[in-house]
């Protein structure tokens, strides 16, 4: 199975003013085991991330590419990996389909993987997250770490719905893993 998943609030801590250097990664405790799990039970992990701070100027392309060398070092102290990063530096004004709530990075991780809609979930923190999904004809999960829980009291609008809700990634990849057994 492919799993998709956010970058901030799911992986790692958000921060409201963008990470900017690698040393602001901080993941969330259990995302990188959970991540281990994903791929030792054989499911292609895939991160779909709007990174907007490179078309806004705050950071460089490549300050992007350490902070994710940063990131697939984290995820390989817990014996996890990505299996890809799809991310989109659209500045919010200058949106393109790629860009969450539009689903193209979706459907290029879709394409790329030969993978059914249907039978992939997309783990979020975000109502975009959450849309894209819904737009692609992913299977939905919000998790209440980043902006997850004030996602959820805000209420979750029909068109995206059903989404599976859990505390952490950590609970939705032991859900997705009890599921198969």
């Amino acid at each position: 199975m492919l799993v998709l998943m956010d970058r901030d609030g799911v992986l790692n801590e958000d921060r409201d003013e963008h990470i900017k250097s690698p040393g602001e990664l901080v993941m969330i405790d259990g995302s990188a085991e959970a991540v281990a799990d994903l791929n030792a039970a054989g499911h292609k992990v895939v991160l779909i991330t709007n990174q907007s701070a490179v078309g806004r100027g705050i950071i460089s392309r490549e300050m992007l590419d350490r902070i994710h060398d940063v990131l697939r070092d984290e995820l390989a102290r817990a014996g996890g990996r990505l299996d890809d990063i799809f991310f989109c530096t659209d500045a919010p004004g200058a949106a393109t389909e790629r860009r969450k709530p539009g689903a193209g990075m979706l459907r290029e991780a879709l394409s790329r993987y030969r993978a059914v809609a249907g039978e992939t979930p997309m783990i979020g923190d975000s109502l975009r997250d959450l849309q894209a999904a819904a737009s692609a004809g992913c299977r939905r999960i919000l998790v209440r770490t980043g902006n997850g829980a004030v996602t959820q009291a805000e209420g979750l609008p029909e068109d995206v719905l059903p989404v599976a809700v859990y505390e952490n990634l950590r609970g939705a990849v032991d859900a997705l893993l009890d599921g198969e057994r």
